[in-house]
Formats: structure tokens, sequence, C-alpha cells
């Protein structure tokens, strides 16, 4: 037994040296990772076609092993364990594979891409059913089933169930729409795939023990159901009348039924008869299912299986055994019986009513005694056994043939219904042609590889199909390399073709029917067909045109009129042996009964089809038209050809029959193909020297022939690289010269492009400055708003400050008019008591210089403070100037504004100043009139009557100032809104010093009015002339504000006539 260790491999041949005949193991797959350690095989499944398997390994890899081939490849990596692999139906090179991750992943094998990933399980999926159509597939895991479209890998149904009932197995039957679904509590239920409708279930035996099932197997018509489990007993069920039908008792060694299998044969019509059964110990016994014969098991206790993959032709079987490898078996060296038809000579009719008792029913698995059903209770079994009659002669033993047949009740069976059975009759011409089956020799044929006559065979006879085409080369092949004539024979592929289409599974049994066909030595059909190699063999068709000219001379000599020889009418028949001008259905009739009868009968079918096509061919004149009558189809009943055949083979004279010339069938031998040499082997050795000389001579030609084009190829190189060269200069020259135009093309559009983009810079600079003239005129009439709105508040509260001065000063002049006649009322009284108190006068005038002098620095306050106030009005001018240079205006007004600002500041400091010096002068008088006030004291009354005059003059003077700031104040001059404030803080001084100086009158009568002395009126005098002096300042502040506001209305003028002058020069520029 051979091993083959894949190791890490991609690919490779699965066996080195081809298994010998005979021997049930075919070849051991292990594979052997590092260190010696062997990597288990878990799961195993055939394609359609039962050449090749996938097999998944523990470490993920998944492997297509090919038998028929002889190659193993690794077409997939996927990580982790595979719990489940079957192949896709609809599209052969797409797989299903389910994993450890309870996902189903589809590969395709041979561009090992990933097509789809199915989610959904929640568990590990155990089986994977396909549908005969291939598109659909169900997954099984231990709590729930799902159906997937294998179109779209989307999922469509699901079955979920009870945690209680578990599920076993869900799978599709063999060409139905039906889905059977296996649960944990026996219960079989048949669902309709399209609507998933419950057809029926499989009614559960209420007697006997229960078998738990685990294993299920059904037959390839989809009619019959094996389950098995926990017990030694077999269910077998019809899913026809579903009933069932059987139990079968295994051997006491079976205890658990671990997988069942139904072994599917060429013979059966896809009833399976064979059913394997792999138990607890890990040997697969097979049994058949009618008779309950043990046929042949697999494995035993050291070797023991753990599961099984059954190819669909029934040709071998992949098992994986418990050390992880894999055996491939041959099914045809385990048993012999499976290559026999069905048995026809017993038949077990059991009679009793539609449900037999389970006991009935039962029968035990023997290896050597057939057990049939027990009788029913009803009626009693009949039973009918069909045997020869007796007396056997020597002519009834020559007919017989291998596996129990009978040629000539094969002939009787074949006249009878004019061709065997379809579905048997392969098995029909084996056993008629007595076909060795001779692998070692057929071997040794092949391994010689492709015959050098046939490598080109493509070329001459293109075929659609590669798998026919490398069929054909390797029987020829084969053949050639048998008989040296063969690769000589020009029409042996013409010969062959029918026969490699209809064993195209099976080489070595087209080789040995083309070899029995054509063999000479013993004897065949295509005997002394070489003889005038490689001319037609004239004796053949002179034989063929003898029967015809005995049978129907006129067509015969309508043909030797026409020219016609029998190398045109007989010899295209038999060099395609019918292929050409029958159907398939056709030609296997005919052959059935070739093969059936005499050598000599193949001319016959040709003289016969010759004669059933008497009447074209008599139309037929021209050479053109018997060519294409023989080498095309044509309307002919091959029946009726048939039986002209058998008539010619009863009614031909025995001097002209071809039986009397032609030798009797002989079959191939046993173990070696016979020696083939009927053949003049100097034409074919002459040939052979011909075709060698003419292929040393072809080689020496395509050498010479070769150097020749290498030179040519060389000198043709040089002179495309030097016409190359030279245009690639010229080529060159010109670019540069084009470079050069269009530089300078580039240079003109670039002046142009820059005198744009100057111009359009101009026309975007005139533009901004525009925008900016417009934004700054906008800017300055914002401002000039802003200012006016300003001035208009400042003149509004002007006038508000100067009608309150008015209504003060109003008040002040009537308050003053009250003094004064409170003064003359008080004159008269002072001048009754003035010589009364003539004597206190002195004291009084001192009292009143000192009160006067508190009055004095009481004034000096006061105008202290209205200078506060005065400075406090400048700086809130000074604040409105800033927040008019925050608002906007242009530097150079700001920095003349500040000039202003700065000679305003300077003036207000020399006034300030002046006003100092004045309040110097105003004390050094008030001194002065301290002075002078002692030194009059004892001055005359007449004295003091002219000082009344002069205090009387002074208050015309002032009242004349009053009159004048009314005039002021009602012509409203802007701008004095800060000194109206000044003044109206400075008026409740004056009235309040007035006051105090009235209000004292009783006792200083003397001193404010026209009897007090002289040193009082000046005192009075220098106060009101400060208060003048103050007026008159404020009103050249106001003077030059005018003045100052003028010039920045002038110079906003001029600038803005500027900025528009610029802008207009600037367009003109741009234009």
């Amino acid at each position: 037994m051979e091993v083959t260790d894949i190791g890490n491999k991609e690919e490779g041949k699965v066996w080195h040296r081809k298994p010998t005949p005979g021997r049930s193991v075919l070849v051991t797959v292990i594979r052997t990772a590092q260190q010696a350690k062997t990597v288990r095989f878990l799961h195993v499944a055939f394609d359609t076609t039962g050449d090749s398997f996938l097999a998944g390994d523990h470490h993920g890899n998944i492997y297509v092993l090919d038998i028929s081939r002889n190659r193993f490849r690794l077409v997939q990596k996927t990580g982790q364990a595979c719990t489940a692999v079957a192949f896709s139906l609809r599209r052969t090179t797409e797989f299903l594979v389910a994993l450890a991750d309870y996902t189903i992943k589809c590969f395709d094998k041979d561009t090992k891409q990933l097509v789809s990933w199915m989610r959904g399980h929640e568990g590990a999926v155990s089986f994977i059913s396909t549908h005969s159509s291939g598109r659909y597939a169900i997954t099984t895991s231990s709590d729930t089933a799902q159906l997937w479209d294998l179109d779209t890998f989307q999922r469509k149904r699901k079955l979920n169930i009870r945690q209680s009932v578990g599920i076993q197995r869900v799978f599709f039957l063999p060409l139905s729409n039906t889905i059977l679904s296996c649960f944990s509590d026996d219960s079989i239920f048949a669902w309709e795939s399209d609507t998933l409708f419950c057809k029926y279930q499989l009614p559960v035996p209420d007697c006997g023990p229960r078998i738990s099932y685990k294993a299920f197997a059904v037959t390839r018509d989809g009619k019959s159901l094996a389950a098995g489990g926990r017990s030694n007993l077999l269910h077998l069920w019809c899913l026809d009348s579903q009933q069932l039908v059987r139990v079968i008792q295994m051997p006491s060694q079976v205890r658990t039924v671990r997988q069942l299998e139904f072994l599917p044969d060429s013979f059966d019509g896809g009833a399976s008869q064979t059913l394997g059964v792999l138990s607890q110990d890990g040997v697969m016994r097979f049994i058949n299912i009618h008779t309950c014969k043990l046929l042949f098991h697999m494995g035993s206790h050291d070797g023991a299986i753990t599961t099984v993959a059954v190819s669909p032709n029934g040709r071998h079987i992949a098992a994986i055994m418990d050390n992880g490898s894999i055996n491939i078996y041959s099914v045809q060296s385990l048993t012999q019986e499976l290559n026999k038809p069905p048995s026809s000579q017993l038949a077990v009719v059991s009679g009793g009513e539609a449900y037999q008792d389970l006991s009935n029913l039962k029968m035990k698995v023997r290896s050597d005694v057939v057990q049939r059903p027990a009788k029913s209770s009803g009626r009693p079994t009949q039973v009918k056994i069909l045997r020869p009659p007796a007396g056997s002669s020597v002519e009834d033993k020559e007919n017989e043939l291998p596996a129990g047949l009978n040629k000539k009740r094969l002939v009787a069976l074949l006249k009878a219904f004019g061709e065997y059975p379809a579905k048997y009759r392969m098995f029909v011409w084996r056993s008629l042609l007595c076909l060795p089956e001779n692998h070692a020799a057929y071997s040794s044929l092949t391994d010689k590889g492709l015959h050098s006559a046939f490598l080109t065979l493509h070329d001459k006879y293109p075929i659609k199909s590669h798998k026919l085409q490398r069929g054909l080369q390797r029987v020829l092949s084969a053949l050639a390399h048998w008989a040296a004539i063969f690769g000589e024979v020009e029409y042996l592929p013409l010969v062959a073709f029918p026969f490699v289409k209809l064993f195209q599974n099976n080489p070595m049994l087209c080789f040995e029917v083309v070899a029995t066909l054509i063999d000479v030595f013993p004897v065949n059909w295509c005997q002394h067909w070489f003889e005038y190699f490689p001319n037609p063999p004239l004796n053949i068709l002179s034989m063929a045109e003898n029967v015809l000219a005995h049978h129907d001379k006129e067509l015969l000599q309508h043909l030797v009129d026409c020219g016609i020889t029998s190398q045109l009418y007989v010899w295209p028949l038999l060099e395609t042996l019918f292929s050409e001008v029958l159907t398939r259905d056709e030609w296997l009739r005919l052959f059935d009964n070739i093969f059936s009868n005499h050598p000599s009968f193949l001319l016959m079918a040709c003289v016969a089809y010759i004669i059933c096509c008497r009447e074209p061919l008599l139309l037929c004149s021209q050479k053109q038209d018997f060519e294409y009558f023989f080498h095309h189809r044509n309307n002919l009943d091959v029946g009726a050809m048939i039986k002209e055949a058998y008539r010619l083979m009863d009614r031909t004279l025995a001097d002209i029959h071809p039986r009397t010339m032609l030798s009797d069938f002989t079959p191939l031998t046993g173990g070696q193909y016979p020696v083939f040499n009927q053949f003049p082997e100097f034409i074919v050795e002459y040939q052979s020297r011909e075709r060698e000389r003419i292929r040393l001579q072809e080689m020496e030609y395509l050498r010479e022939r070769q150097e020749v084009s290498a030179l040519r190829t060389d000198f043709v190189r040089r002179q495309a690289e030097e016409e190359a060269y030279f245009a690639q200069q010229d080529l060159l020259q010109k670019a540069e010269e084009e470079r050069r135009t269009i530089l300078a093309q580039e240079e003109e559009k670039l002046k142009e492009q820059r005198a744009k983009l100057a111009a359009m810079k101009r026309e975007l600079k005139v533009k901004e400055l525009q925008l900016l003239d417009a934004t700054r005129r906008r800017f300055l009439k914002h401002q000039q708003d802003l200012q006016a709105s300003q001035i208009k508040r400042l003149d509004q509260e002007i006038s508000r400050k100067m009608d309150l001065r008015e209504q003060e000063t109003a008040t002040a002049v009537q308050d003053l008019e009250v003094r004064q006649m409170e003064l003359e009322a008080q004159r008269k009284r002072l001048e009754q008591h003035l010589l009364k108190e003539q004597q206190r006068v002195g004291q009084e005038v001192e009292e009143e210089v000192r009160m006067k002098m508190k009055e004095g620095e009481r004034a000096e306050d006061n105008y202290t403070e209205l200078l506060h106030n005065a400075e406090t009005n400048l700086q809130a001018l000074e604040e409105s100037l800033a927040e008019a240079y925050q608002l906007g205006l242009e530097s150079d007004w700001q920095r003349e504004v500040v000039g202003r600002l700065q000679q305003v500041d300077d003036e207000q400091e020399k006034k300030r100043q002046r006003l100092t010096e004045l309040q110097r002068q105003t004390v050094a008088e008030e001194e002065r009139l301290a002075d002078t006030m002692r030194d009059v004291t004892g001055r005359k009354w007449d004295e003091v009557m002219n000082t009344r005059a002069k205090l009387q003059e002074q208050r015309q003077s002032w009242s004349s100032v009053e009159m004048d700031g009314q005039r002021r104040a009602r012509t409203g001059v802007p701008g004095r809104t800060a000194f109206s404030f000044a003044t109206k803080d400075a008026n409740p001084a004056v009235r309040a010093n007035s006051a105090s100086n009235l209000r004292p009158a009783g006792t200083t009568v003397v001193c404010l009015n026209s009897s007090s002395p002289s040193d009082s009126t000046s005192t009075n005098f220098s106060l009101d002339r400060g208060r003048a002096q103050l007026d008159s300042g404020e009103r050249e502040l106001l003077k030059e504000i005018r003045e100052l506001r003028q010039k920045l209305a002038v110079r906003a003028k001029e600038g803005s006539l500027t900025s528009s002058q610029s802008v207009h020069t600037l367009s003109s520029v741009s234009q």
C-alpha cells in the first residue's frame, strides 16, 4: 500500500506509482507538519463527477484530490477547523465549508477566492445538503436548520425547534423538491422546498426498541430511505408509500450505526441495492438491502474508519481513518459482484396486507446465506423459480459469456427488440467482447505518453471538448505504442472517435474495445484491412462488391457506369464505422448487432446500407454527389437496414460469403495484449524512416530557418534602428524648430498677456481707488453727519443753558430791584440814625473791612472754582475733538487739531496766568483798599455821599454788562456750552456775594450803599471788573472755536476735491 505525505506542499501527485490492479486501497494520504506531527483530516466530499473530492484538515487547509488526473492541490487556507464540506452543484468550481466559528464560507477552487460568507448559526454546522439544481443549500446544526439561496447567498428560511427536541439531519431528497427533517425523537417530516408545506410524516414504529436515529442515507432515485442509530437495527422506508418496508438486523458486533451510505451502481437505475454501514468499531460493512447478504467490508479494529464519502459513480470510496489519514478504496477491487446485472433467476413476491407486523419485516444479515422475509399471516408467499431447460449442449457452453450471460439468448433478445437496454449496453458489450481489462498492460502503454504521430491531432481533427480531445489522443497513442502501424493509419481517429465519446469516463475499456475491433491476430472485424497498407483493403472491398453484385446487379452496374468503385461507396463506411452517416442511437443499434454476430456482419451492413439507399443512388451520376452521399447522413431506416443485413447473411452464397473468408471472433488475451504484426512491416518501417528523415529535415530546416530568421531579424532590427535613428534626428530637428517657433509665439503671447495683465491691474487699481474714494466719502459724510448732530446737540444745550441764564439773570435783577428798594428804605432809616451812631462808625468800618476781606477770600475761592469749571469745559471740548479724531479724520487734520488744541491750551495757560496776575493785583488792591479805608475813617460825610454816587454808577455799568450778556444769549452763538456752565456756576457765587453784601445791610449800610465809605466802593468795583474780564475771555474763546470749525470745514472740502481730482486723473490714465 502506497503512502503519500503531502506535507506543506500546495500541489503534487496523489500516488507516484500507479496502483496495481486488484488492490483495494489505492493510496493512503497523510499530512505531517513540523516535527513530524500528523495533522488529522476531518471531512471529505466528492464532486458530481466522482473523479475528485475535497478534504479538510484540522488546521483549516482545504485540498482537492483528483483521482483521474492523479493530482492534489491546496485550494484554501481557512485558519480554523472545518465541520462540514460540500460541493456546489450549479457552479462546479465552488464549494461550501462550515467552520468552527459557526460560519459557512463559499470558495472557488480555481481562483482560490472567497465568494461569499454566510452567518446565522449559533452552533457548529454538522451537515450541508445541496439541492439537485444547485440553487439552494441546507445547513444543519444541533439547534436549527437554515435554507440558503446560493445565487444571492441570503438566508431564505430558518427552522426553529424546542430545546428539548434536537435536530439530527435536514437534507434534500435527490431528483425532487422535497426536504426531509429528522429529529432526535425519531420523527421524520417531509416538506415542500418551495412552499415549505408539510407533505407527510413517516410513522414511527410503535413496537420494538427505540433506535434513536443518528445516520441516514437515501438512494439516488429518492425512493428509499435507510435510517440507523444506537442499535444494530436498520429501518428501510419506502418514501413513495411512506411505509416501513424492512427492518435489517446487523451482526452482533454492531451496537451503534455512525454512518450510512448507498453504493451507486451502473445498472441499478438509481435504485441502489448496496448499503454501507459504518459502526462503532470502525468497520464499514456493505450489504444488499434486498437479500440482506454481507458483500464486503472495509476497515478493521487496528485501522478504524471515522467517516467515509462515496463517489457518485460508485468507483471510489474516500475514508478518513482513526489516525487522521485518508484511504482511497477502489470499489471494483473490493468486489466483483457489483459489476453483474441484477439476478433474474429468483423473484420473491411477498403477499399480505399493506401494514405488516414489524416482526415479519425483520431480516438478519449473514455472510453466506440469503435471508428472505418470513411468510405473512394473511396469504402464503408465492415463489417462482426460473430454471434453464434440462440438458445443455456443447453449443450452449460455447455461447456462455462472462458474468453469467448467454450469447444465444442475447442475440434472440436483440432480434426481438432491435437493441440492448441502454443502461445495460456497456455491460453487454463488455461481455460480448470478453474484455480482459488488463490494467497493468494498459498502464504500461499510457505511461509512454503521447505518441509523436498524434501530437498535432487537434490541428487535423479539431474537437470542441478538450476532454474528448485528450481522451482520443490517449487512446490513439496507446494503440500506436502497441503496434507501430497504428501511428501511420490516417483513418484510425475516425474509427476510434465514436468509442472514445462513448467510453470517455473509462479510457481502458475504450482502448480494449478499439483494439478488439481492429485486432488481426487473432482476426476480428478489421481483419485483412492492413495487407494493402497504405492503400484501402482491396480484398475486403471486393468481398463487399461481390455480395452487392449477387443481390443487386442493376445498382452495381449503375455504379460502374458512373465510374464509382468500391473505394468510394464501401470504404467511407468502413473507415468511419458508419459514424458519419448514422446518428448516435442508430449507430448504437447497429453495433449492438455487429458485436453480437460474426465479423462478416460488418461487410453485410455496408452492402445493406447501399441496397437500402438504392433509389437515391440510382439518381446520382456525378462523382461529387456520391462522395457527398457516403460522407453525410441520409434519410434511412436503421431497422430496415439491419434486417437487410441479416437477410444478406442468410441468403448469400457460401462461395462469395465473407464468413468463409473471415475468421471467427477471438477476444484479447488476458494479462498482456497480443503481438500485432499482421501488416507490411517494410512499408511501415519505410514510412517510419521517411517520417524520421522528414522530421530530421524539418528540424534542420527549422534550425536553418530559425538562424536565417534570426539573421533577418537582426538585419531588420539594425535597419530599423538606423532608420529610427535618422528619423529620430529629423524629428528632433523639426521638433527643435517647432519648439523655437512655439517659444517665439509663446513669448509674444506672454507679452500680450502681460500688457493685458498690466491694463487689468490698472483697471483694478482704479476701481480700488474709486471704491476707496467712495468709502472715504461715505465715511466723511458719516463723520460730518455725526459732527453736525453733535453740534446740533451742543447748540440745543447752549440754548437751554442761555435760557436758564436769562431766567436766573431776570430773577437776579428782580432781587436787585427788591434789594434796592430795601436799601432805599434802610438808607432812610440809616440817615435818621446816622447822627446817633456816628461814633460807632469807625468800629463798624473796621468790622466791615474785615468782612470785606473775608468776602474777598470767598470771591477768590469762587473765582478759582470758576477757573476749574472752565478747565473742565475745555477738557470736555478736548474729549469731543479726540472722539472726532478717533472716528477717522485724516492724520494731517488730526495734527492740526492737536496743534490748535495745544494753542488753545497755551492761550488758556496765558489767560490763567493773566487771571492769576489779576488775582494778585486784586489782593493788592484789596490790601490798599483796606489801608485806604483805615485812612479815610475820619473823612467827612460829603466824601461818603460822593462814594455813594460812584457806587450807583458802578451798578449802572454792571446792569449794562448784564444786558449785553442777554443780547448775546438771544443771538445763539454756537460753541458756548462749556462757558455757560461756568457762568451758571459763577452766578450763585455772585448772588451769594450780593446777598452777603445785602444781608448785613442793617449794620453795614454805609459800606454797601451810598452811605458806605470809599474803601467799600473800591472793593465792589474790583469784583465786577473780574466778572467782566471773565465774560470777555468767554467771548474770545467762543470766537476762536468758531474760527477753528470754519478752518476744518474748508480743509475737508479741499481734501475731497483733491481726492476726486486724483481719481479722475487715474481713470483718464487707464483709459
